[in-house]
């Protein structure tokens, strides 16, 4: 099992924040928070697609800084990961399914780490304090490929000393999705505890692999053989061949239908496509997660990973100028670890 191609994204869309203002299109680097030589309005880069068409149509383009509101900060971007979602963004997979509408152009990118600069009121959160957050929701203009972000301190949590932005990015959005899976299994019930995590080398598998013990579950894990070390190490079992009978499976690497197939009856069957719920049968209980910001739960899991209890991988760092280039790379697969720009 491989990392997931289009994962747990088709969720319902929120209501965010907008930039607001016309962009110009530039393909110069600039500083954060550069002025245009016209006007002198504050900028910063972010990367969009306006015509979706796979990598080559991601453009950078200029857009007016705003400041944070009530509850809000602005955030000097220094990590944001590529996900596959991000892909389906930009080859107009979303769009295709009537989840993006926007006039202009479609931001890219939900997941970040960084440093508050400016705070809004009663945000609570000071400038300087380093923080990573996740911005959900398909149908918006503005993402995390981006210099600056204005967001939510509900959509954010601290990222703890010891645990550098760059490794810290790569949490919120899987982090969050594998706790949320968990939120839906609950804990294990006494001799029904035998639960298989499909596609469990990958981003959200790895770190279901991790937490679900917490809760009770004895893990296994279905991967490829090549993976099995990584999946041993979490404290998992392992297969690359998994047989009927499972209590429950979390199916991260959405083999749908087939890993229902391996639930035994009156088992729990938890989902990563919202809009491909498989059909409930043999008294199994369907769920589907939909993953949403905590920032509590957030705040756990990065402590977590500055603890070493979560498989936080980075294969390489790239600038903002390359999202077209690590856009392709994840498509080729067979990575394990994140791509992860560098605004």
């Amino acid at each position: 099992m491989g990392e997931l191609q289009i994962p747990q994204w088709c969720m319902a869309t929120a209501e965010h924040k907008r930039l607001g203002a016309n962009p110009v299109n530039t393909a110069t680097s600039r500083t954060t928070s550069s002025r245009t030589a016209t006007s002198g309005t504050a900028t910063f880069r972010t990367a969009v697609v306006r015509t979706p068409g796979g990598p080559d149509a991601i453009e950078i383009i200029d857009v007016p800084v705003t400041e944070p509101g009530p509850g809000q900060v602005r955030v000097r971007v220094a990590a944001a990961p590529v996900n596959p979602v991000d892909l389906g963004v930009a080859g107009g997979f979303f769009h295709a399914a009537g989840l993006i509408d926007q006039p202009a152009h479609t931001g890219l990118g939900w997941e970040f780490a960084g440093t508050v600069v400016a705070a809004g009121p009663g945000a609570g959160l000071a400038p300087g304090t380093r923080v990573a957050g996740l911005v959900d929701g398909f149908d918006r203009d503005f993402g995390t490929y981006a210099e600056q972000l204005v967001v939510p301190v509900t959509a954010l949590a601290a990222v703890p000393d010891g645990l550098d932005l760059v490794t810290a990015s790569t949490v919120p959005l899987n982090g969050l999705t594998a706790a949320q899976i968990l939120d839906l299994l609950g804990d294990a019930p006494a001799g029904a505890n035998r639960l298989l995590v499909t596609g469990a080398a990958g981003a959200v598998g790895g770190y279901l692999a991790a937490l679900a013990p917490e809760r009770g579950w004895q893990v296994t894990g279905l991967a490829r053989a090549e993976d099995e070390e990584f999946v041993r190490g979490l404290g998992a079992g392992f297969t690359t061949r998994a047989e009927p009978g499972w209590d429950a499976v979390a199916d991260t690497a959405t083999l749908q239908e087939p890993a229902l197939a391996l639930v035994r009856d009156g088992g729990a069957f938890v989902g990563v496509r919202p809009n491909a719920v498989p059909a409930a049968e043999r008294g199994i209980t369907v769920a589907v997660v939909m993953v949403h910001p905590d920032s509590s739960r957030l705040s756990g899991l990065l402590a977590r990973a500055a603890s070493g209890g979560l498989p936080a991988r980075v294969h390489a760092a790239l600038p903002l100028d390359r999202a077209a280039d690590a856009h392709r790379a994840l498509a080729k697969g067979g990575v394990r670890g994140r791509y992860v720009l560098r605004p």
